[in-house]
């Protein structure tokens, strides 16, 4: 099945997204370790200054520690420091701190508590508690929001560098895939007509001389080499047919010379006219051949005109219908408005005559053969259907192939070469033909507009 080239699944924005995510993933390892070793060294150096304070005031004076917490807070321009003296029963003596936070350890070891800030939110404080000799708790906070406020800046600078490399990623990767992927819309728009039977069709080569363009050479390499086995091939195919048809034509007018002065009570009269019956037979395989090569001719087309295939169907209709009566089968036609199409008249006409005539072949005594039109959307459409014994699913994809009867023991007329020679036809007019999947007996449906890639794909 053929997809359609999508920017977003391109091997050019694949790898740069990958790359993206990859330095992303990376950008924020390394963000989150310095975090982690900035966090952890002022964290180190808060609870050192801290001890270093503490035991500092711890041997002071009673009478001078007063004064100098306070010089100490007077001399912190930036208000980062505070401290707190609480007697023995945990009143506030002196400081800034009226009341000590809950879950208070004076174990001389500074941990972070979350306390009330100016704004009312709560704030990271690193404090140390201790006790006096005289029985008074000192306490030393040191305010922990920088390090809050660096985790912020971090998080905002990882956010903007995410969309300022996501996003910029993102573009590049589309614009980096936009040109090989027009050039891939080319490649696969020249490979549908080359599946829809133009074999002289090449892939498009630029200038650049890219991974794309290697390619498309050794491909235009292949066809080639492909166009001229298949045209040798049929060469000597039609060659055979048409050399071989015309010493059967002389055998077949000997024969019936024979036959007609043959008489009647002649015991090989018999033979001779089972002679020329199969050599009736064999012109008819080998101009069947013949017309099928020369529908696989493109040239044809130049000579398309609008058809109504209204009146094709009527027309087709109307011979068959004869027929049909003598095998007490009712042929049906329903037909609503149709939009004309493009094409060769006598040879749709000539399509439609074998698909009825296949169908009433293989529908028994009293069934029903009903050919039905119906105007879509793409284009119009043709069922022929049957209530004969229908197509297995393992032949519907091999009913078309030359030569291939599902009644493999010739109980049936025919040569096998009816269905080719509506493939041909349909080919030749940029159709689709397909087996159906009906309730009972078959169904063959002529989609009259250009198949898709993988119907295509399907038919060559």
């Amino acid at each position: 099945m053929l997809v359609r080239p999508n920017p977003w699944r391109s091997t050019t924005t694949r790898v740069v997204a990958s790359y993206g995510l990859f330095f992303v993933a990376w950008a924020l390892l390394l963000v989150l370790l310095i975090y982690w070793e900035v966090s952890n060294r002022l964290s180190d150096e808060a609870e050192h200054q801290l001890k270093e304070r503490a035991e500092y005031f711890a041997a002071m004076d009673p009478p001078l520690l007063r004064d100098r917490l306070q010089a100490m807070y007077d001399f912190d321009l930036l208000h980062i420091n505070a401290y707190g003296l609480f007697d023995a029963q945990g009143h506030a003596v002196a400081g800034h701190i009226v009341k000590p936070p809950q879950g208070l350890r004076l174990d001389g070891e500074s941990h972070l508590y979350k306390v009330p800030a100016d704004g009312g939110s709560p704030g990271s404080v690193r404090i140390l508690a201790v006790r006096l000799p005289d029985g008074e708790q000192l306490l030393l906070a040191r305010d922990a929001g920088l390090i809050d406020r660096i985790h912020e800046l971090i998080l905002r600078a990882v956010m903007w560098g995410l969309s300022l490399t996501i996003v910029p990623g993102i573009v590049c990767g589309i614009l980096l895939s936009v040109r090989p992927l027009r050039r891939i819309r080319e490649i696969q728009d020249c490979s549908d007509r080359i599946v829809a039977g133009s074999l002289d069709e090449r892939l498009p080569v630029s200038r650049r001389g890219d991974e794309l363009d290697m390619l498309a050479g050794i491909v235009n390499r292949m066809l080639d080499e492909m166009e001229r086995l298949m045209l040798e091939v049929k060469s000597v195919c039609d060659n055979i047919a048409h050399e071989l048809r015309t010493p059967l034509t002389h055998l077949r007018t000997a024969l019936y010379r024979i036959e007609q002065q043959t008489t009647a009570d002649d015991p090989r009269l018999a033979p001779i006219e089972r002679a020329v019956a199969e050599t009736d037979d064999l012109l008819a395989r080998f101009s069947a051949l013949l017309r099928i090569s020369e529908l696989q001719d493109e040239h044809r087309r130049a000579a398309f005109a609008p058809v109504d295939l209204a009146e094709v169907l009527e027309q087709v209709h109307g011979l068959y219908e004869p027929l049909a009566e003598e095998k007490s089968i009712r042929l049906q036609l329903e037909v609503t408005p149709l939009q004309p199409v493009r094409g060769d008249r006598l040879l749709l006409v000539e399509a439609f005559s074998n698909l009825v005539a296949n169908a009433i072949k293989f529908t028994p005594e009293g069934g029903q053969v009903t050919v039905r039109a119906a105007q879509e959307p793409a284009g119009p459409r043709i069922d022929v259907q049957d209530t004969g014994p229908g197509i297995a699913p393992e032949h519907r994809r091999i009913v078309f192939d030359r030569f291939y009867r599902i009644d493999r023991s010739h109980a049936s007329p025919g040569f096998g070469l009816g269905l080719s020679l509506v493939e041909a036809i349909v080919r030749l007019h940029n159709f689709q033909v397909e087996v159906g999947d009906p309730p009972a007996g078959a169904c063959l449906t002529v989609r009259c507009w250009p198949p898709s890639p993988a119907a295509a794909a399907a038919q060559a």
